[in-house]
């Protein structure tokens, strides 16, 4: 059920990058239940490709109502699901297979977001973009406990090591929050990939200057043009007065 009374506007972008052979990254769009997600893969290339595709074919073959409430049990559902199937054969092969996953559910005139790992969500509102995610990493522990600032965090060589992510254990801690829509609001999920090379100044910038479809195409281009080190996934959601 879209939004009452808002136009909902999204899109989405995702490509493997300069020095990597295989795109582990995978995203949901389902404009028509207003359901958005990015899903960054780990654990060799088999591995890590398949952990995030378990992440998107749960939440593709999820049937939502609408009903806030109810779609979110749902969402949170999925996710731990994908979970129990991939730590079950993170088990069997003896490997740590995982992946982070971003969602974005929208109903009802508010918004939920879920995450476990280093994969982030923003919003842009009035001009200024704040991060509505907190990074599940080693680094981002350090930040919290005073022991780095978040300037030597951005170029920790450890930064990138993650403290949770889904399959990597039999029981995940997914963070959730919600809130309300407001006309205007436009939502960014993302993996590492980008938020590695462009600057969050640079997201924002380009958030508030075109639509989604342009924001993350030229989001992609600048991330590209910086040679791209690991695969990148971009989704821009934008809901406003028809």
């Amino acid at each position: 059920m879209a939004i009452i009374e808002l136009h909902l506007d999204a899109a989405g972008v995702t490509d493997v990058g300069r020095r990597r052979r295989e795109n582990q990254d995978s995203m949901v769009i389902r404009n028509d239940v207003c359901l958005w997600a990015v899903a960054d893969g780990m654990g060799g290339h088999q591995g890590g490709r398949w952990a995030s595709e378990q992440i998107k074919n749960a939440l593709d073959t999820l049937p939502l109502s609408g009903d806030f409430d109810g779609d979110f049990r749902q969402i949170s559902g999925a996710v731990h699901s994908a979970n129990t199937t991939i730590a079950a054969e993170s088990e069997r092969v003896g490997a740590t297979i995982g992946s982070t996953v971003a969602v974005l559910y929208g109903s009802e005139s508010r918004f939920a977001i879920f995450w476990a790992g280093d994969s982030r969500v923003y919003l842009l509102r009035h001009g200024e973009l704040v991060r509505m995610t907190t990074d599940h990493t080693q680094v981002q522990e350090m930040v919290d406990e005073g022991l780095l600032t978040l300037e030597e965090a951005e170029t920790h060589p450890d930064r990138h090591i993650l403290s949770r992510a889904v399959g990597v254990g039999r029981k995940l801690t997914l963070d959730a929050m919600m809130g309300n829509i407001e006309s205007g609001d436009c939502f960014l999920l993302c993996s590492d990939g980008l938020t590695g090379v462009v600057s969050e100044a640079e997201i924002g910038e380009q958030l508030g200057a075109t639509a989604p479809d342009n924001a993350t195409r030229q989001l992609l281009d600048l991330v590209l043009s910086r040679n791209a080190p690991d695969n990148v996934t971009i989704i821009a959601v934008l809901y406003r007065q028809p």
